[in-house]
């Protein structure tokens, strides 16, 4: 599902109930792909980790993300209300000022700039924009 919640002056946003669950064991905001940002539980965010830690050393592609995750990865507690605080590079790479959509994404929450979520449901809205992103994929 998705979930539009506000960012107040701090920079905290409010986890939707049906998110909290997993995070209670701790969560790690991440600067995601296409300009949004990515909240992991703590556990995803480790086997994740895992995964790009057997990639190999002599791949640049692998080096470079690895690099880039890692160094851009932010510790969350939620506090009493359910909100977590959004760093402020966080917050600048995902475009987010007062008010965040909230996109379930299997193993993790997106939190997208509602203007920039608004132009990706845009661009998805056709069966042909849908059907070509299947073309591929062996799904």
């Amino acid at each position: 599902g998705q979930y539009r919640h506000s960012i107040d002056a701090k920079g905290r946003v409010a986890i939707p109930a049906r998110f909290r669950l997993p995070l209670e064991e701790g969560a790690v905001v991440v600067k995601w792909l296409d300009g949004c940002a990515a909240l992991y539980s703590r556990i995803a965010y480790e086997q994740f980790a895992e995964k790009l830690a057997v990639l190999p050393l002599n791949d640049e592609k692998a080096r470079n993300f690895a690099r880039f995750l890692f160094s851009n990865s932010f510790d969350v507690e939620a506090d009493a209300q359910g909100r977590i605080l959004l760093a402020l590079p966080i917050r600048d790479w995902a475009g987010l000022t007062s008010e965040a959509v909230m996109v379930g994404a299997r193993d993790h929450v997106e939190i997208w700039a509602p203007d920039r979520w608004a132009d990706f449901q845009k661009a998805m809205e056709s069966g042909d924009a849908l059907a070509a992103q299947l073309a591929g994929l062996t799904i």
